[in-house]
């Protein structure tokens, strides 16, 4: 089984909703994939008081449009609101009109995401056209433990705004990621400023054994690759690290 994957990195305009639709519906115009992936909060930059900037359905309309005209499924985080609870989601919508979604689970204490956002629970697995992909989200990145591979999924996907002084530990960890869950990684990262913040870009797609693919550096790009599945599950069989793993329970404290 092989799946051609889009990533795009691009730089955000700050909190111009139109702005970056409009820009992302121009670069996706006439791509050819299966899957296609933007940063975390592509459609404003990265807040943390999101009372004023939570998605009105606006963007995932807008996600379910492209999906359908272009025949890829697009898979992207957006502010979601949902009674008085904000969540980080990262929604995967298919050209059908049918999605799924996942509420990032780590939140970023450290820039303060987590005074005005509700963490998600769920570990969400999306199987599509015959590749199942672990949904996750920027800061998520760091914790092993919630991304490990149970023989469930082929692909790990990470939407991510990640700043530039910390860019050598987004790289690390992504090759980190695929080596240890003998699985493809696809990061998508952003280019520019915001207000505070610098980021440089970084986004790649990473094969079972590390290596990087696709390496979009600190441009603005969109760049597809072929995940073969087939290579991976072959590779399984000849060397599988996951029968000698540590076995736990995950316990809430």
């Amino acid at each position: 089984m092989k799946q051609r994957v889009a990533i795009v990195q691009r730089d955000i305009a700050w909190q111009s909703v139109d702005a970056n639709l409009n820009n992302l519906e121009r670069m996706l115009k006439g791509v050819e994939a299966d899957v296609v992936v933007l940063s975390e909060m592509f459609q404003t930059g990265f807040v943390t008081e999101p009372m004023a900037i939570a998605d009105d359905g606006e963007t995932l309309c807008w996600m379910k449009r492209m999906a359908s005209e272009n025949n890829f499924a697009v898979v992207g985080s957006v502010v979601a609101k949902e009674g008085d609870n904000y969540y980080n989601r990262m929604y995967f919508v298919k050209p059908t009109g049918e999605v799924e979604y996942y509420d990032k689970h780590h939140l970023f204490s450290v820039g303060g995401e987590h005074l005005h956002f509700t963490a998600g629970n769920r570990r969400v697995v999306v199987e599509w056209r015959g590749v199942r992909y672990l949904l996750e989200v920027c800061y998520d990145l760091r914790f092993p433990v919630w991304s490990r591979n149970r023989g469930d999924y082929d692909a790990i996907i990470y939407s991510a705004l990640w700043p530039k002084p910390r860019r050598e530990v987004w790289r690390t960890l992504l090759r980190a990621r695929a080596i240890e869950n003998q699985a493809w990684v696809v990061g998508v990262n952003r280019i520019g400023r915001e207000p505070d913040l610098e980021y440089s870009g970084d986004s790649a797609i990473i094969d079972h054994l590390g290596r990087t693919v696709v390496d979009a550096e600190d441009r603005e790009c969109l760049e597809v690759a072929e995940l073969n599945v087939e290579d991976i599950a072959r590779f399984r069989e000849r060397f599988n690290v996951s029968c000698d793993r540590d076995l736990f329970e995950i316990v809430n404290l």
